[in-house]
């Protein structure tokens, strides 16, 4: 909602006060096809040149993480620390052996197919699966297995941004691409060098027009976009460190209650259910489900 708000007080109050103190909003409409086709089309290509397929799907994808916001929300944590729970007191209470139909194949488990958004998360629940069949082969430092899952966490952190980043670059860019479109102008403008003043004021000025739009798309709209697109991915970032915390406390011996009350302290303030919520959130787990 905000950044809805944030685009349309952009455009207003630019081309508001624009028209505000006397400028005549003709001469951008009229150029704007053309210099926005340079622009824009050598910002595309850019960025098709610059960036993987993957990356690019990123890009497209990463667009509704700027209107929609966090993925997680905070009924998410309580599910996750509520998953947690029952995997971590399934294997101290029955052992690695009644933990491995679940983990091996998880949509078919009855613990996670409580909490559908989370299994429909591959990374999650690869994320927890692996780390749980390691604990099942034996490693049992937690040590190793928090240096192996934070390995997984960077790589995983490190693509997720990969999206946010090349709009980064973009924005960058556009700025000397308006100078690119700017130069083009005035280059035709040169080619009529002999039409009258107010002919030539018009083309000069549909030539800064190009400078113009470089700067504003940057600065106002790609630039803004790359940070919070980054900025999301950052926060739901923090959801996958939850698990990293609860497993590694499981694995220094802790009670499933108290691995989990470790993960919930690690969860984004904004996002953090107190120690009676979460609470609640347990004891409503059904008793065949707390085993």
């Amino acid at each position: 909602m905000f950044q809805i708000i944030g685009i349309v007080l952009l455009f207003g109050l630019v081309f508001g006060s624009f028209i505000m103190t006397g400028g005549n909003i003709a001469v951008i409409l009229g150029a704007l096809p053309s210099e926005m086709m340079t622009i824009g089309g050598a910002g595309v290509a850019a960025v098709l040149i610059s960036n993987s397929v993957p990356v690019l799907k990123g890009i497209g994808g990463g667009m509704a993480k700027v209107f929609k916001g966090a993925k997680w929300k905070p009924s998410d944590y309580r599910d996750l620390l509520s998953l947690l729970f029952l995997l971590t007191k399934t294997m101290k209470s029955k052992g690695v052996i009644a933990l491995e139909s679940h983990i091996e194949t998880p949509k078919e488990s009855s613990i996670f197919s409580r909490y559908p958004k989370i299994l429909h998360d591959h990374f999650a629940v690869d994320f927890i699966c692996d780390t749980l069949r390691m604990m099942t082969m034996n490693l049992e430092d937690p040590h190793q297995v928090e240096n192996a899952m934070e390995a997984q966490l960077e790589k995983h952190h490190h693509e997720a941004l990969a999206p946010p980043h090349a709009l980064t670059n973009l924005a960058d860019a556009l700025p000397a691409l308006g100078i690119v479109a700017a130069v083009l102008g005035v280059i035709k403008t040169m080619g009529a060098i002999t039409e009258p003043p107010a002919v030539l004021g018009e083309m000069i000025g549909s030539a800064l027009v190009g400078t113009f739009l470089g700067v504003f798309l940057a600065y106002g709209l790609v630039g803004p976009m790359a940070n919070r697109m980054a900025a999301v991915i950052e926060e739901d970032g923090a959801f996958y460190k939850i698990i990293q915390s609860v497993l590694v406390a499981h694995l220094h011996g802790n009670a499933a209650q108290i691995s989990v009350e470790i993960g919930r302290g690690n969860v984004p303030s904004g996002a953090q259910p107190s120690f009676l919520e979460l609470e609640e959130a347990l004891n409503t787990i059904p008793a065949e489900g707390a085993a």
